[in-house]
């Protein structure tokens, strides 16, 4: 069965806390990140803390995959480089790009990771939607992209095509972390360093490279609308 045939609907089971939804302010560093969500994988694991969605900006930076090919980080000493335990290959972080960190338990929900993936899709195809963006899958390659009309053929003589949006995830004991990243208003020139996610035929787009001038706080809350029709409720955290 394919992606875009799943099931997409992934609403918490009955009786389940609504899903904390916290925002960080200012850039915060990878490793911090990272220990973040492994303590709060454990304790959503372990029952003792909600789900968790947590928004947060990143200094520029590149993170490998699991799938990381070396021959892929064209820049190695232009960024910080981590090696991480999410799947995919290598991909951009910085200023500008909004990342989700979306810690569920899938044990309440669904335990398919496909589905999974395909529900995260459709929260930023939802999230671009309504911003009058159209995103789309494709079955050959995760993320979300979209249509570039205006700009040259490919090699092949297909449409231009760009990604807007990348995917990676991991499960711990069936609790999901890692996520999702927005291309909202990066230094688009910083992809030039590594080839991302292993892609080279296509590019990578903004939305303000778009041309929508949009706030982060505006995306945020488009973000939040989405997430909440795929997945159910969220609660604001109180910590961020």
């Amino acid at each position: 069965m394919q992606r875009t045939d799943l099931h997409l609907s992934m609403l918490a089971a009955d009786g389940c806390p609504p899903v904390r939804w916290r925002i960080s302010e200012g850039l915060v560093p990878y490793e911090e990140a990272v220990a973040e969500m492994e303590r709060q994988v454990a304790a959503i694991a372990d029952g003792t803390a909600d789900e968790l969605v947590w928004l947060v900006e990143h200094p520029p930076l590149y993170t490998a995959g699991t799938s990381a090919d070396s021959a892929d980080l064209i820049q190695p000493d232009r960024f910080p480089v981590f090696a991480t335990g999410r799947g995919g290959e290598y991909t951009y972080h910085g200023p500008g790009q909004r990342v989700a960190y979306v810690m569920l338990d899938l044990k309440r929900r669904r335990q398919d990771v496909r589905a999974y993936v395909a529900a995260l899709e459709e929260v930023v195809i939802r999230t671009l939607d309504s911003m009058n963006v159209r995103g789309e899958r494709r079955e050959d390659r995760v993320g979300v992209w979209v249509r570039r009309p205006e700009k040259p053929l490919l090699a092949d003589g297909t449409m231009a095509e760009d990604k807007i949006a990348a995917l990676g995830i991991r499960l711990r004991r069936w609790v999901s972390f890692h996520g999702l990243s927005i291309n909202v208003d990066p230094d688009l020139d910083h992809f030039s360093g590594i080839v991302p996610c292993g892609i080279s035929a296509y590019g990578v787009t903004s939305l303000v490279d778009l041309g929508l001038p949009v706030m982060m706080t505006d995306v945020d809350m488009r973000l939040r609308d989405a997430f909440a029709e795929v997945f159910g409720e969220t609660a604001n955290d109180n910590q961020g």
